[in-house]
């Protein structure tokens, strides 16, 4: 931050998940709710899925205590200025911003990053980030609802809360209407939840399964991408083939994903790409 209030910004996205970038390496940023809500409105602020504040673990509340795995933290908030456990596309753009800029060069091409779900490891390729998350637990059935149309889906923990429902046939992905909030049991999910949408599709390379994925994210309404949402998806898809472990490729409206479920964690690979770089001139857009 400038003396005279002016806050740098970057602007970057994962597979069309977009982020507004905050470099605050010593926690000394005012971050609010509504400043969250204020930059990522796309007619009045910068526009954007998210917000990550860049900052040491060492000088934030909730990643001091990681502080001796990773340097930063990664400080995610949702569109609506509520937080977020985890982001994985988020995750992937952050180490994205943390390379370019200077500000952490991996060890053998891994960096650790802090994160409200605990540390995660990002391998940095020069087109290509992958990041390594817990494996998704599978918690048992729930449902959702959507345009009266009711379809019972899986929950999933990647850190954070999914509902992965695959569409029964006959009903298009792509004709869901995702404009409004899909119902969902409150009881399951008293943090609200993000309801993924999947579909198979044909077979791609030597990968183990190939789904595509729309997805209702709390905090953000639809967005073009989720990467933990892909790991939830992934994971089902595994599950529905009788596999524990394997790859799954997730095409999602904002691009390709893939998602590699191991015996005890995750790796999502996809594009992290920073597209602008600017100033705030004041806390609010």
């Amino acid at each position: 931050m400038g003396d005279d209030g002016a806050v740098e910004f970057t602007k970057g996205h994962g597979t069309g998940n977009d982020f507004v970038i905050l470099p605050d390496p010593d926690g000394r940023l005012e971050l609010t709710a509504d400043l969250v809500a204020a930059l990522c409105d796309r007619r009045r602020g910068l526009g954007a899925d998210g917000v990550l504040r860049v900052v040491r673990a060492a000088k934030h509340p909730e990643g001091a205590g990681q502080a001796g795995e990773a340097e930063w933290f990664m400080d995610y908030w949702n569109a609506d200025g509520s937080f977020a456990e985890m982001c994985g596309n988020g995750a992937r753009v952050f180490v994205r911003y943390l390379t370019e800029t200077g500000l952490a060069a991996p060890t053998g091409r891994i960096l650790p990053v802090a994160t409200r779900a605990g540390v995660v490891r990002a391998r940095v390729g020069p087109e290509t980030i992958a990041v390594e998350m817990r494996r998704p637990t599978l918690t048992g059935s729930s449902t959702a609802v959507l345009d009266g149309l009711r379809l019972t889906g899986t929950a999933v923990d990647v850190g954070n809360p999914h509902l992965v429902c695959a569409l029964p046939a006959g009903v298009d992905l792509a004709a869901l209407d995702l404009t409004r909030a899909p119902e969902y049991d409150a009881t399951v999910f008293p943090s609200g939840v993000n309801v993924e949408f999947s579909t198979p599709a044909e077979p791609v390379g030597d990968a183990d399964g190939h789904v595509l994925m729309r997805v209702y994210e709390r905090g953000s309404a639809e967005t073009l991408s989720c990467g933990t949402g892909a790991c939830a998806v992934g994971a089902v898809a595994l599950r529905d083939a009788g596999r524990d472990t394997g790859t799954v490729v997730v095409d999602v409206p904002g691009g390709r994903l893939t998602v590699t479920v191991a015996e005890d964690s995750c790796w999502l690979a996809g594009p992290a790409v920073l597209v602008a770089t600017g100033t705030l001139t004041a806390h609010r857009p």
